[in-house]
Parts: C-alpha cells; structure tokens; sequence
C-alpha cells in the first residue's frame, strides 16, 4: 500500500506552519507523498481577503514547487457547491485502492473534528494524523482522541513537532497593518503577495 497525506485547507495564504506540519508528517510517518488540496468553500469559515481562487493556487505553487514530495490537487476547486472533507476522501479512495490515506490535522481541527459532517465516514476512510501544540492541554486532546476512537474508530496518529504559531489570520493582519511577513512564508509567496498587492484591505 502506498501512503499519501492529505493537507486541506484554504491556504489564505499558505505559510511555513502548514509546509513544516506537512514535511514533518512525510519524514515521521513514512509517507510516498503529501498532496495540498485547497478548499473552493470550507464549511467552517469563509475565505477572507478577497482573494481568487487561482491567487491562492498560485501561492501553495510557488510554495512547494521546490519539494519533489509535495504536490497541488486542484480537485476540491473542481466541484461544485460546498467540500466536505469526507467526500473528497470517498472520491480518492474508491480511485486509489492500493492508497492508505493520512489527513493531517493540527490540534484545533482534531478538537472540533466530531462537529464536521459525517465523521465516521472520515474516520473510516483515512487515518487521522494530528500536530499537538504546546499551549493546548494534553489531556485535554487525549480525551478528544479517545472520544474520537470509540464513537468512530478513529485511527489516530500525533505527529512530534515543536509550536509554530503562525496563522493565515495574523499573517493577513500583518499585511493590512504595514508590517513584516518576511519569514512567515515562502519567500516567492512573500514577492508575490507584494507584487500583486493582496491582502492591503
């Protein structure tokens, strides 16, 4: 069986916090390859900045273009209506039976993974591979993933990787405030969010 993690997302835009929890996953769990497959509209949030859709396809491009393991899946954008997480898992299991799939998830997504539709569909289809965070009580996510294997059978890894506290939402604050992303993103993100000059309102 090969095995492929899954990074979805709306990647608005995509920064170092995602590229770590995604190589991280790939070294630790043995992976063939992470492919990033960003949301066309997440259920939980709406995408902010008034940024298209090909304005953030282009950042995770110019994010992971120098990784041979990672690769872009354009296949949420592709469908109509809302993406569910447990449809776009039905659609590339039942196309790639010989793939065991790992959806990576940090701590916050793992604590509200029951409120998402059809978690036992999720749980089902793919193994769950989860980053803790120093600042959220370690119990507290044990409890969530014991929960989590008994209502659903979870199959729950925690990958070991130090606190990044970078978000979407700060690095667009930054930008709207005259501040420094510089080290935040990728570099050629960085040139591009400037040069297109995304996220100044």
């Amino acid at each position: 069986m090969k095995k492929v993690g899954i990074m979805g997302g709306t990647f608005n835009p995509i920064h170092f916090g995602h590229l770590f929890l995604a190589e991280s996953a790939y070294e630790q769990l043995e992976l063939d390859k992470v492919i990033f497959i960003p949301s066309k509209n997440p259920p939980h949030k709406v995408v902010a900045g008034n940024i298209t859709q090909e304005q953030r396809v282009r950042m995770i491009s110019l994010s992971i273009r120098d990784n041979p393991h990672f690769e872009l899946s354009l296949m949420e954008l592709e469908r109509d209506g809302v993406t569910y997480t447990a449809d776009t898992l039905a659609i590339l299991t039942e196309a790639n039976p010989d793939t065991e799939y790992f959806f990576l998830v940090g701590a916050d997504s793992l604590m509200q993974l029951h409120t998402w539709k059809n978690p036992e569909k999720i749980c089902a289809l793919c193994r769950l591979a989860a980053a803790g965070r120093d600042d959220m009580d370690r119990e507290l996510l044990a409890r969530q993933a014991e929960m989590l294997k008994n209502t659903y059978n979870a199959r729950i890894c925690f990958i070991d990787m130090p606190a990044i506290r970078i978000s979407s939402s700060d690095i667009r604050a930054r930008i709207a405030s005259g501040k420094s992303i510089k080290y935040y993103v990728h570099a050629d993100v960085e040139k591009y969010i400037t040069e297109n000059r995304l996220y100044r309102e």
